[in-house]
């Protein structure tokens, strides 16, 4: 018999003030950008100052919402360490090869050679730990997040680990965003939060972010949903993006209806939000509907802020004014998450209140 996957604690660093769990949206950050960086929290608390200095942002990021996670699930230590991230320590990459061209190839210091592997975050957070279990980071691409969280839950389900801390990392690299935005993927005037969806224009916000969980087969006072499903979809049609996602429910035992809340990536660009379209004014036209990439910003681990998201909307039973895509209201105890990037790499994740 399969066991359960339960959420039992979260942490995050984003655009947002999330580093403190014991507020939820209480204060919006505002902004009118192309890029969004994250609202940083006190380093200082977390890594010596000394060790502050050598790290590249993505680490700091995560070991701060590692900490964070692991804190409130009161554990010292996890059964395995699962990562996403699509662009790793990319800057570190970058600035690692510019040493290179501009030493002359000679008298390089390995610290960013050290640190520029997509592996590193997870690394760094099992030697801090001084875990010695199944360590492994997932790149792939935009549903990065949602794969380690397959595994996770793979795991659980067949008593294969108790207690998973899972992740999803990814930080703000100048190259990206230069190249990104001369292709047309990242917006090139700025837009703000209330404009994002109505902006009528070619790409999104660019954006970095951290994310971690900690997954359990044992539900405890801090636990704020249960897991009941992930897939993964690399390429998914428009239309058969309803009976998709129609499939995915009856697979996880939940009728239509009992969806209380769905929430979506909707992230301004004017090609691909008809993905998010089909589904508001069709098979959950008559269903609550709430966004989050206006206060998150776009990158590959993005779906990590919408499961902490749709964590706390669960815990709190409460859904902030500030994401609400429409007027519809219901308790939430059934969250679905659905997100996509340009088209490709679909995900769908279900959450319930257990």
């Amino acid at each position: 018999m399969k066991k359960s996957v339960y959420i039992n604690s979260v942490g995050s660093v984003s655009a947002q003030k999330t580093y403190d769990n014991s507020t939820f949206l209480d204060e919006i950050v505002p902004y009118e950008a192309t890029e969004l960086k994250v609202v940083d929290p006190d380093y200082k608390a977390y890594i010596p100052p000394a060790a502050a200095r050598r790290m590249a942002k993505g680490i700091k990021m995560s070991t701060v919402s590692s900490q964070t996670a692991l804190k409130e699930a009161g554990l010292e230590n996890v059964d395995a360490i699962i990562v996403g991230t699509g662009l790793g320590c990319l800057d570190d990459s970058a600035k690692f090869v510019s040493d290179i061209i501009n030493n002359d190839e000679q008298f390089l210091t390995p610290t960013r050679f050290i640190q520029s592997s997509h592996n590193t975050v997870a690394g760094q957070i099992a030697l801090g730990l001084g875990c010695k279990g199944y360590n492994f980071t997932y790149v792939n691409s935009a549903v990065s997040f949602e794969s380690s969280l397959l595994d996770a839950q793979l795991q659980i389900e067949n008593s294969e680990a108790n207690n998973i801390l899972v992740g999803g990392v990814d930080e703000l690299v100048d190259h990206h965003v230069q190249s990104h935005q001369l292709i047309g993927h990242f917006k090139n005037e700025p837009v703000t939060q209330k404009t994002l969806l109505s902006s009528n224009t070619e790409g999104s916000i660019m954006a970095e972010g951290s994310h971690f969980f900690v997954l359990s087969n044992e539900k405890q006072a801090s636990t704020y949903a249960e897991l009941k499903g992930v897939e993964i979809y690399n390429s998914l049609s428009l239309e058969n993006l309803s009976s998709q996602v129609q499939s995915f429910l009856d697979h996880s035992d939940t009728e239509l209806e009992a969806i209380d809340l769905v929430v979506m990536g909707n992230n301004g660009d004017s090609n691909f939000d008809g993905y998010y379209d089909s589904l508001n004014q069709g098979i959950f036209k008559y269903t609550p509907q709430a966004y989050f990439k206006h206060l998150s910003g776009e990158y590959d681990t993005a779906t990590g802020f919408a499961f902490w998201l749709s964590s706390k909307i669960i815990k709190t039973q409460t859904v902030p004014d500030i994401v609400k895509l429409n007027s519809l209201e219901k308790p939430p105890k059934t969250v679905l998450i659905y997100n996509q990037y340009r088209g490709q790499n679909h995900s769908l994740v279900l959450l319930k209140k257990c």
